[in-house]
């Protein structure tokens, strides 16, 4: 075979039935975000980058007025929260919800985190794992420190989330970091270290990567209102915050697979009331049979033969939480 026609043919991802291959057409992925935005899928080098280095950084993508609310709305989250109602007080309420799907991040999942038997054009095929602010200052106690963790997302056992998947034309990232910048980021300055391409390492890190000055070390600069992606089985760390001009004021969020669970956070229940049904669809609960809206994924829900047999993917639950939890 040609290279060429090696290169762009489809991979075979084996599918549940016999063992027959399973449809990856694009057309099929979600292509609007809740707020009707249409998605945008990352380019063949940004895929190509995040399945090689298991990072990204996409600069600059938010516009500068929605910076500044955001970052006003942080600020307010860690000096005066009772000034916000309580179902809004955590990092995806006020401005900040519209991050969660934001269509930039809903186009990354769909490539490398979604299953397309468990998503529809109403339906996100991936969850929301979990969110915070990670505020770094120069002072000291809220610097952050140098903490080198994670590695190896091959050889992960089943049930473990930092895991990462590939075979050729595709690949998978079980647990995957969204950061959204608010602020400037200069490189060593306190930004995220990541060992560029260990979320594939077969061996065990030298004991050198436990030096914040081992040239093993990548990270990044950016402008505020930018967009870092990794996968969290690549071994990464925070570093002390030094820049004297501007606080660090990242959002940090996580997806996962819909059919997987890591954290126990959930947002609160009178939060999910005032999103849109396709944004709440991120926070369902975390299973696969049958866990789609207006998709045609079998919804059986029994094991005895004629209780549910065919039941409509309509009646699938949206996740509600049991009790408030930010």
């Amino acid at each position: 075979m040609a290279y060429k026609e090696i290169a762009n043919s489809k991979p075979f991802i084996i599918n549940k039935n016999l063992g027959s291959a399973m449809v990856l057409d694009s057309q099929d992925f979600t292509q609007t975000n809740a707020d009707g935005l249409s998605v945008v899928e990352p380019t063949q080098k940004q895929k190509y980058d995040f399945d090689r280095n298991g990072w990204i950084l996409v600069p600059g993508i938010l516009p500068d007025n929605e910076i500044k609310q955001m970052r006003d709305f942080c600020y307010q989250l860690r000096q005066d929260p009772e000034s916000i109602p309580e179902h809004e007080r955590c990092t995806i309420g006020g401005p900040l919800q519209k991050l969660t799907d934001h269509p930039v991040v809903v186009g990354f999942m769909n490539e490398f985190l979604a299953n397309p038997a468990i998503m529809s054009q109403d339906c996100y095929g991936f969850r929301m794992e979990t969110t915070h602010l990670l505020f770094r200052s120069v002072e000291e106690d809220i610097q952050g420190k140098f903490n080198p963790h994670k590695e190896n997302g091959l050889f992960r056992l089943p049930g473990d989330s930092h895991f990462y998947r590939c075979t050729p034309g595709k690949a998978w990232s079980g647990l995957t970091r969204v950061v959204w910048e608010l602020n400037p980021v200069e490189e060593g300055q306190g930004g995220t270290k990541f060992i560029t391409g260990s979320h594939k390492a077969a061996y065990p890190a030298p004991d050198t990567v436990q030096d914040t000055n081992c040239s093993l070390w990548d990270t990044y600069s950016c402008p505020a209102g930018s967009l870092l992606i990794f996968t969290e089985s690549i071994t990464h760390s925070g570093s002390p915050w030094t820049n004297q001009k501007v606080d660090r004021v990242p959002i940090f969020n996580l997806y996962n697979t819909v059919a997987s669970r890591w954290h126990t956070w959930v947002p609160h229940p009178k939060l999910l009331e005032t999103m849109t049904a396709k944004r709440q669809t991120l926070y369902r609960e975390p299973y696969a049979g049958g866990n789609v809206v207006n998709g045609d994924f079998d919804g059986r829900t029994s094991p005895y033969l004629g209780d549910n047999l065919g039941a409509s993917v309509n009646s699938c639950l949206l996740y509600t939480s049991p009790s408030p939890r930010d």
